[in-house]
């Protein structure tokens, strides 16, 4: 996978994601009837966005909410500078709540999005979060209400048209 580079879309690449989005199980040979291009087109295409890091995976979008985790939390964390991020992070990769976590700039160094079955349940994620020594303070938001969900289409679009 190379996602070094800038990858260029053009209107083909942009309507086959949006067709792969809204339909993860559809199939090569019904991407190219629906599309207007030959299956060989399609799947050349496909392999291009796989290798160029644009398209990063066919797996199933999964809701935590659905599977009982309804509480979405952002963490704030300062580490400790002589720790490094190194020893936080696979800290953090081994608490099944943490499902992401970014590098940031500003007083703190690390944002994580967290969920939790319950506020009572997201003191015992927190508390699991900052039991590490190489993290000095954490500051947590809870989310109440999800107003513009994760997407990537709009800029897909956007990058298409150039």
């Amino acid at each position: 996978m190379n996602t070094g580079q800038d990858v260029q879309l053009d209107d083909l690449d942009a309507r086959l994601i949006e067709l792969l989005a809204e339909e993860p199980r559809i199939g090569v040979l019904e991407c190219s009837r629906r599309l207007g291009v030959a299956r060989g087109t399609v799947q050349a295409r496909l392999d291009k966005l796989v290798d160029r890091g644009v398209i990063a995976g066919f797996g199933p979008e999964i809701s935590p909410a659905a599977i009982g985790f309804g509480v979405t939390s952002f963490v704030t964390l300062e580490i400790s500078q002589r720790h490094g991020h190194d020893p936080v992070t696979a800290h953090l990769a081994g608490i099944p709540e943490v499902l992401e976590a970014h590098t940031i700039t500003g007083s703190s160094d690390l944002l994580c999005r967290i969920v939790a079955r319950s506020n009572t349940d997201l003191q015992r994620v927190i508390d699991q979060i900052v039991s590490s020594e190489g993290i000095r303070r954490a500051s947590t938001i809870i989310a109440l209400a999800e107003q513009i969900p994760y997407r990537t289409l709009p800029l897909v679009r956007s990058a298409a048209r150039g």
